[in-house]
């Protein structure tokens, strides 16, 4: 991520179709250039491009590059109880670092849940845009609001990878897809919606 943003090193630097084991597979990242964002979801492969401030495309597809892409495969999840007071992306990062200090790190996990509003974005960089910082980089992003949608969360947390897979100031880096899979962008701001939300985490 660091290298896209500051040094703005934009091309692709993996064809998605070249992930072998794509059976349990789940990732995400922007497609090359920031010309809109990834997310593979239990080894289903989605891209979602602007088309206004108001719709998106979002459509099946492996044949597409990454600049930066994180993925892992998991076979299995088990379900992590969430407490209804856990509503928020800062709530959920504090609870996922605390019941987490014994397991493996970084590792992947999925939240299923209606979410009562949640802002998504994807990134729309001018075609032929030179990038040396991260404001540089948003050039073009559209910011997309939800209301009371049933939705599907990929996230990776990790402590030790600031600027390289999360954003400098978290240990979160989640992409959301609606149920009815018509739109999916990198997750800004979130409320969940209690009693609604079923956490997963890897089985070790």
């Amino acid at each position: 991520m660091r290298n896209v943003m500051w040094k703005g090193e934009l091309q692709g630097t993996i064809a998605l179709d070249t992930i072998e084991d794509k059976e349990h597979l789940y990732g995400l990242g922007p497609v090359e250039y920031l010309s809109g964002e990834l997310l593979i979801v239990n080894g289903k492969s989605y891209k979602s491009t602007v088309v206004s401030e108001a719709e998106m495309r979002v459509e099946e597809t492996f044949d597409v590059k990454a600049p930066f892409f994180v993925y892992a495969n998991v076979p299995d999840w088990r379900e992590q109880p969430l407490p209804d007071s856990i509503r928020t992306m800062s709530q959920l990062e504090a609870f996922l670092d605390q019941a987490t200090k014994q397991a493996r790190r970084p590792f992947a996990f999925r939240l299923e849940a209606t979410v009562d509003s949640a802002q998504i974005h994807i990134v729309n960089l001018p075609k032929g845009t030179q990038v040396s910082s991260p404001d540089e980089a948003h050039q073009g992003m559209t910011n997309y609001s939800l209301e009371n949608q049933e939705v599907e969360i990929v996230g990776f947390f990790s402590t030790e990878h600031k600027a390289v897979f999360t954003h400098h100031d978290t240990f979160l880096h989640m992409h959301l897809i609606t149920k009815d899979k018509k739109q999916m962008g990198h997750l800004d701001n979130l409320h969940l919606h209690p009693g609604t939300v079923k956490l997963y985490l890897p089985v070790e």
